[in-house]
């Protein structure tokens, strides 16, 4: 990364000097510094005295692979790396209103004192600021604009009736939904692109490069090309200019000294990762102390295995049925700017969630051969699903890999698969989500017959999303199509798909959320025989919420998702005063059950509502306390706060990777290695999911990680 706060040279040799001589002279050690042999320890202190609430980050080459980790000083600049594996590291100093300090070689069982280096202007200190401050500063045309008047008029598209549409699509249900625009590499335009006449002539050539091309132009096709160029441009141009962040983060606080982070790179410079798995998401003491298994989506069919106890990446080839599987090697693109006209991405599964069961193999939604669904799917069949609602085509079916075999088993599935998530009943039912909402059902495998049977066309099944608009709780064989109105004497079918998924623990329902603008929650009840009993029911966030994307659920049944309008929002069922059915059932009959609370960060610029900048991805709730901040405790990917964004009663908690800069995940879990251990125990598992890890601190070259969060009693615990 260029960091604009680079000072001399002289500097820098005088300051490694001091350090040094410091460390010669063996300082005075705090008593409250108990030091091991694999622990590193001192304070940090700067022009002002200690620094408190910065970080201290130690990395080393040494192991297998790149490995790193990253603690807090306390309120008197005291730090304690803890049990860091025999290597040689450097070590530097990162915080707020400074730049980082000269890298210090040293070894783990010492104390070493480290000297801050602060920022020489309000610019260099704002490199080191995380991307939602700098994407705040893009300005959002006014509500009074709506609705669009076209590429004729204000060039924002015609179909867009409010400012809160646009703003769903240019945060996490479009722009920012496969990497951060925050970004160093985002908020400039790299020289490497070429030259333009102007800034919007730029953005125009910038959003083609790639092989997310149609992804990208369509995202801003949505919105209004002429007019998100435009603004794009002037964004770009302010900040070339010299306009910084109106608004500055602030240095970890309380609890948020308490972590400790540990990085692991576990992937190619081409590759990026969806997803990884460590444990049984209903039982998190499983595989302890086990591999980490990711999924990388577009980018390669191979995906990557750590063991975190030896540091040591492998990977792992996922296969296909049909050789005849298209490959995103084949997307249309034009060069980038990182890698010319360099085809990086070349996967046929597309892997994209996994899963482990409690028997330690790896459920994968993949994809196993081309979209043209087999006849048992279809129209005529005589299987009981395709009988009800047949479907053509699925994009994403399901696999299993058993690491100790390395046997990879191929589900072929009638229904498109996204997310997935297991259920706690006996049979282990496999539930998955679609992704996209225009497939119109929800597909299950029973996995207790699928074991047994190795039938895949028996153990699995769909149903469609009906509603019970005619109230009489249970779900007719006649209802009305989703291009028809409600008949108050019928049932009606909706077309949606669930993106997020859950289950809810106590009644068996299944939850998922619904994509677009203003989106859902659904309610699903399976009933004695899903694909003819399932009932469904909907339940749209209230303004100023819209735009739900990934969801979770927590051990009392509430759902938590993330809200493109800047908040996590909770709904609970139970606090629901209305009917749940009958016609006017159709989404708006519980905002009592809706709870919304602001995310950290900025709000965009001319955004009066509540909420922030932040375009979080998903919500993953902490039901069996395998973090330390307590049970049934939601956590939001911060994708433009570089972090984990906790909710512990009412108040967030930043828990902000500051190193590389860029952190962006799309999912986490949890695992419990040791109960006995305490803090040492259990911890949290994430990996770098942007799909341009080249736009991170580093540029090219620079690979996704794995991210464990532990959280000590104190900062010196160790």
């Amino acid at each position: 990364m260029r960091t604009a706060g680079v000072i001399s040279v002289a500097i820098v040799a005088a300051l490694f000097a001091a350090g040094q001589a410091r460390l010669d002279a063996q300082p005075a050690v705090d008593p409250s510094l108990r030091i091991g042999a694999s622990d590193l320890g001192g304070v940090v202190t700067g022009a002002n005295g200690p620094e408190a609430g910065v970080w201290v980050i130690a990395e080393t080459t040494d192991l297998p692979t790149k490995f790193a980790k990253i603690v807090v000083t306390d309120d008197r600049g005291r730090y304690v790396l803890p049990e860091l594996p025999k290597a040689s590291y450097s070590v530097w100093v990162r915080g707020y209103g400074l730049v980082d300090s000269p890298k210090v070689r040293t070894a783990p069982g010492k104390i070493l004192n480290l000297t801050a280096v602060p920022a020489r202007n309000a610019a260099a200190a704002a490199d080191y600021y995380p991307a939602i401050y700098w994407y705040s500063m893009l300005r959002v045309p006014d509500k009074s604009e709506f609705p669009g008047t076209g590429p004729d008029g204000n060039g924002i598209n015609p179909a867009l009736a409010s400012q809160e549409q646009w703003l769903d699509i240019v945060k996490t249900n479009g722009c920012n939904g496969c990497h951060s625009l925050g970004t160093r590499a985002m908020r400039t335009i790299p020289k490497e692109l070429g030259a333009f006449t102007s800034s919007t002539e730029a953005w125009q050539r910038r959003i083609q490069s790639g092989q997310a091309l149609t992804q990208m132009t369509t995202s801003l096709g949505r919105m209004g090309a002429p007019r998100a160029l435009k603004l794009f441009a002037d964004w770009t141009d302010r900040i070339a200019a010299g306009e910084l962040p109106t608004s500055k983060p602030m240095r970890p606080q309380g609890v948020e000294r308490n972590v400790v982070l540990t990085l692991w790179d576990w992937a190619g410079a081409k590759d990026y990762l969806h997803d990884e798995v460590s444990t049984d998401k209903r039982n998190p003491r499983l595989h302890a102390n086990g591999p980490i298994f990711g999924a990388t989506e577009e980018s390669t069919d191979l995906f990557p295995v750590l063991d975190p106890v030896k540091h040591k990446v492998t990977q792992v080839r996922m296969l296909v049925r049909d050789p005849a599987t298209p490959s995103s090697k084949q997307n249309p693109m034009l060069p980038s700017p990182f890698w010319g006209d360099e085809r990086i991405w070349d996967s046929q599964t597309s892997m994209h969630n996994p899963m482990l069961d409690e028997k330690g193999r790896v459920w994968f939604t993949s994809r196993v051969g081309p979209a043209a669904n087999p006849d048992f799917c279809k129209r005529g069949s005589e299987h009981p699903s395709a009988k009800l609602t047949p479907v053509e085509s699925s994009n994403r079916h399901l696999s299993v890999y058993e690491p100790k075999t390395g046997k990879i088993t191929l589900i072929r599935t009638c229904f498109p698969t996204h997310h997935l998530v297991f259920a706690e009943d006996a049979n282990n039912t496999l539930w998955t989500s679609a992704g996209g909402p225009q497939s119109g059902v929800i597909g299950w495998l029973n996995r207790k017959m699928f074991d047994e049977t190795g039938d895949e066309v028996r153990s699995q099944g769909w149903t469609a999303l009906i509603l019970d608009t005619n109230g009489n709780g249970k779900r007719d064989e006649d209802y009305v199509e989703p291009n028809q109105p409600v008949d108050p004497a019928k049932d009606k079918r909706i077309v949606a798909a669930f993106y997020g998924i859950g289950v809810n623990p106590n009644d068996g329902t299944i939850w998922g959320t619904v994509l677009g603008f203003p989106g859902y929650v659904i309610r699903l009840d399976p009933g004695s025989n899903p694909p003819a009993t399932a009932l469904a029911e909907v339940f749209e966030p209230p303004l100023p919420g819209y735009g739900p994307r990934g969801m979770d659920i927590d051990r009392r049944g509430v759902v938590w998702t993330p809200l493109s309008s800047g908040h996590m929002a909770s709904f609970d069922r139970k606090k629901c005063r209305g009917p749940l059915n009958g016609p006017t059932a159709t989404g708006k009959q519980c905002p009592e059950g809706w709870t919304l609370y602001p995310f950290p960060g900025p709000q965009l610029a001319n955004v009066s509502e509540t909420g922030s900048a932040e375009a979080s991805y998903y919500t993953w709730v902490d039901q069996f306390d395998t973090f330390g901040l307590g049970r049934d405790v939601p956590m939001a990917t911060g994708n433009l706060n570089e972090s984990l964004l906790a909710l512990v009663n009412g108040t967030f908690v930043n828990l902000r990777v500051p190193y590389p800069l860029g952190f962006y995940t799309k999912w986490m879990d949890g695992r419990i290695d040791d109960p006995g251990a305490g803090w040492k125990g259990k911890g949290l598992w994430a990996t770098v999911s942007t799909r341009a890890p080249f736009h991170m601190e580093g540029g090219k070259g620079t690979t996704s990680k794995v991210v464990k969060f532990q959280l000590r009693p104190d900062p010196l615990a160790r």
